[in-house]
């Protein structure tokens, strides 16, 4: 997994690249959790995510917290295989695409 960062001002884009799961959701916790301190506007740029755990999602559900208080996070470039796990395990009601 790869994840490359662009900040504007208080608006932060995480592109992510590859799987996001046991493995590597640590690594996009700990970027998460260094990036986000003063972000009001969130964009995790999944285009090139092929694959998400139930560690990946754990990782989504905390940074969803944390940006409901601060401001909001939303989801772009989700495929359609992405997407049904979102659908199958209800994170599409707690998370915003587009």
């Amino acid at each position: 997994m790869t994840i490359n960062k662009e900040s504007k001002g208080s608006k932060l884009t995480m592109a992510i690249q590859g799987r996001v799961d046991t493995t590597t959701a640590p690594e996009l916790d700990k970027q998460l959790r260094e990036s986000i301190d003063g972000v009001t506007d969130l964009i995790l740029d999944f285009t090139k995510v092929e694959y998400v755990s139930s560690a990946g999602l754990r990782v989504l559900l905390s940074a969803q917290k944390i940006m409901n208080k601060q401001g909001q996070m939303k989801l772009i470039g989700v495929s359609d295989d992405i997407k049904e796990i979102f659908d199958i395990t209800g994170f599409s009601e707690i998370l915003t695409f587009e």
